[in-house]
């Protein structure tokens, strides 16, 4: 198995590869890391053509109409009913499982790391200006940020222009499309319409807020991520994802206090379910009949509630089915302190039933669109273009990437 995740995280991978091989007798499976979720990806590719594959591959979300297009995968349905398994499918969470599922809602791969995004807040910050909740819409957020900064606070709040949660989750929420043709679900003419969203007012909020003092850039080469910032104290709020739960809880300012909430909501919206981030798992083609029953089996042991709350504890990913965290809250694992908040996260997933806005994203070159806008806003924040004319000049060259990928797949329907 070749997968993306490096450091703390690509260790975990190790250890549930180590408790799959000393599970049983009969298979041994061998993980190895690509360096990274685009690695993983444009390798697996590479190995496949030259037929050098491995017979399973973390693929980032990003990364699933590629595989689905490609036809060099292994259905996860059909691998377990040809390997004499029975997987109760409706047991995966909908708004994670919506996500890597094809048009008749068929997955066709296994969920493995998932998480959502969340509002990170330090309790102690907050208390100092009389506030014990976190906000809701992003009109508290700014009032929030403004008063934490008359507070004496020199970073009110880190940013690092990741679209994640800014763009596509905070889409969801608000059910404001990313796409047309229902986030691309319909077809490969999708095109990118953000710059026709209230995701332009969220920016020029969050630019407006970033002029003010308010927000602050925190990436590797300013010298702290969000995460560390955050972790520090020295930033009193931050959107990231629930896997980086573990890592604040790890790393913390000792005594600090700190805690999650779901993504604010623009003003006077009806809170949808939030996107699932992280990667699944795809089987892939040209590999023995021996080593698609150890990918089963595999594939079995991971199902396991068990393994859902070892996963969890190990890391700050999320269980993927309800089977796996009813079992993790039997176990009262969200009544210890250092997880407790996490089943936010799902509750995040499952503010509403699924629409065709929060389904997910289906688009083509997504992992270019994602650094296009990306880009964008960085120039944006450095004053090299205004709000509107990065967020358009964005679109453009994402629908750019969209129509040579439909060239590409020219006739070919979405399965």
């Amino acid at each position: 198995m070749w997968h993306g995740l490096t450091g703390d995280l690509g260790d975990a991978v190790g250890e549930v590869c180590k408790r799959f091989n000393e599970s049983q007798k009969d298979y041994e499976i061998v993980c190895t890391s690509q360096g990274s979720y685009d690695n993983a990806l444009q390798n697996a590719i590479a190995a496949y053509r030259a037929k050098k594959n491995p017979t399973i591959v973390q693929i980032f979300d990003a990364g699933t109409l590629d595989l689905l297009l490609s036809e060099a995968y292994v259905p996860a349905r059909k691998l377990m009913e040809d390997n004499g398994y029975k997987i109760n499918w409706d047991d995966y969470i909908p708004a994670i499982s919506n996500y890597y599922a094809d048009s008749k809602g068929v997955l066709n791969s296994f969920p493995f790391n998932s998480s959502t995004a969340m509002f990170y807040w330090n309790k102690d910050a907050f208390g100092k200006i009389g506030k014990t909740e976190a906000p809701k819409t992003w009109d508290e957020v700014f009032d929030s940020l403004k008063a934490l900064k008359s507070a004496g606070y020199e970073c009110p709040m880190a940013w690092n222009y990741d679209t994640w949660p800014i763009m596509e989750q905070s889409s969801a929420i608000n059910n404001l499309p990313i796409a047309t043709k229902g986030n691309g679900y319909q077809g490969l003419d999708a095109e990118f319409i953000v710059n026709k969203t209230k995701f332009v007012d969220i920016i020029k909020s969050l630019k407006k807020a970033y002029d003010d003092g308010l927000v602050k850039i925190k990436t590797p080469d300013t010298g702290a991520t969000i995460v560390q910032a955050f972790s520090n104290a020295d930033c009193q709020v931050m959107l990231s994802s629930i896997a980086d739960h573990g890592t604040v809880g790890k790393t913390q300012k000792p005594d600090m206090k700190w805690d999650v909430a779901m993504l604010p909501t623009l003003a006077g919206v009806e809170r949808k379910n939030s996107l699932v981030g992280g990667a699944s798992l795809w089987t892939l083609q040209g590999k023995t009949a021996e080593e698609y029953k150890g990918a089963a089996a595999f594939f079995n042991f991971i199902a396991k509630p068990e393994s859902a709350l070892f996963w969890s504890t190990r890391t700050g990913y999320i269980p993927v089915t309800k089977s796996g965290f009813d079992y993790m809250k039997a176990q009262g694992f969200y009544d210890k302190a250092p997880y407790k908040g996490r089943e936010l996260a799902i509750a995040s997933l499952n503010a509403s039933p699924v629409t065709e806005l929060t389904r997910g994203i289906r688009l083509g070159g997504f992992v270019q669109i994602r650094k296009e806008m990306r880009d964008a806003l960085t120039d944006i924040f450095a004053n090299k273009a205004s709000v509107e004319d990065g967020i358009n000049s964005a679109v453009e060259r994402s629908n750019a990437v969209l129509r040579k990928f439909e060239k590409t797949y020219a006739g070919k329907m979405l399965p």
